[in-house]
């Protein structure tokens, strides 16, 4: 029996234009219903039928078609799927007219070449404060609408995945990005990102994931400034007063306008005001320092008024 293929054509035209995966009452099974392989693997299907109602079984495919047969389960195999945009369709025709068709839901997919990361339109050391975009370009994958990416801090993840939003059959290459605004504390973070194709519970058992390499922080901040106002030594110490900053600070002391060292071992002569200043990434800035030199021994008046107050406390106890 001899079948003419134009109204099987037309058909198929038809069933793929209007984007119909299944026919209503139509009996045909393919096993597996979704198939999802890498790109260059083989891959098969089976279409069937439960009864013996139609006259001929056969595949409408690009690659490796099957002859038609009159049996109820024909086969489609391919020892390298290279199509990006296939939709093999099984179809069924009857004795006397009348045909059915079933398309696979068939998704190739490749994972991506490279994935970097890296600043957007910056390069070096960060200011504190400041507004950054990291961007995370994922090179060469398939497809993209099935993929997600995620930025991390160290091993925090910076927000919810992103996903690709391009519809595009076969390899495409993406860009994500996400800002950031460090603080001190991220100095020496680690940013990397992390693609991951989502393939569903037909895909391999473990997903498509490919990581970026490491950005290494650098926050400039300060310089910042850590003593009082007003302090309080005791004969024989040290002034000082700590500044912090990245890189660290130029620190100068002045009194009475002159620049002076800060002494080390202090008098009674070195009590007075003084102005500490520091030069760093953000500028210059003054520190304003009144410091009182105390007779006796001891490292600071606050520490010898808690001692006192910790005796005279005893004391009463006795009492």
């Amino acid at each position: 029996m001899c079948v003419s293929g134009w109204p099987i054509t037309l058909l198929l035209f038809h069933i793929l234009e209007s984007g119909s995966f299944e026919q209503e009452g139509c009996p045909l099974m393919i096993s597996p219903s979704r198939l999802v392989v890498r790109f260059g693997d083989p891959a098969s299907v089976n279409c069937s039928l439960p009864t013996m109602d139609f006259s001929g079984l056969g595949w409408e495919v690009p690659l490796a078609t099957p002859n038609m047969t009159m049996d109820r389960f024909l086969v489609w195999r391919v020892d390298s799927l290279t199509e990006w945009s296939m939709k093999p369709v099984c179809f069924a025709l009857a004795d006397h007219g009348g045909q059915c068709v079933i398309v696979l839901d068939l998704t190739v997919y490749k994972p991506p070449d490279s994935v970097s990361i890296s600043y957007k339109n910056h390069s070096g050391s960060m200011l504190e404060g400041r507004l950054y975009t990291l961007q995370c370009l994922v090179q060469d994958v398939a497809p993209v609408e099935n993929l997600t990416v995620t930025f991390y801090k160290d091993e925090t993840a910076l927000g919810p995945p992103q996903s690709g939003n391009d519809t595009k059959e076969g390899p495409a290459t993406e860009l994500f990005t996400v800002n950031i605004t460090p603080s001190k504390e991220d100095d020496g973070a680690r940013y990397w990102c992390e693609a991951k194709l989502d393939l569903g519970p037909e895909g391999p058992q473990l997903p498509p994931v490919l990581k970026s390499q490491t950005l290494i922080a650098v926050v400039n901040f300060g310089p910042q400034f850590l003593c009082p106002t007003k302090l309080q030594i005791r004969e024989g110490e040290a002034l000082s007063c700590e500044v912090r900053g990245n890189p660290n600070p130029l620190v100068t002391w002045l009194r009475d306008g002159q620049v002076v060292a800060p002494p080390t071992y202090t008098s009674r002569r070195h009590a007075g005001n003084y102005t500490v200043s520091a030069k760093g990434p953000f500028g210059q800035f003054f520190h304003m320092l009144e410091v009182e030199v105390l007779t006796g021994k001891g490292t600071s008046y606050t520490h010898g008024r808690y001692f006192l107050m910790a005796v005279l406390s005893q004391m009463i106890c006795w009492l």
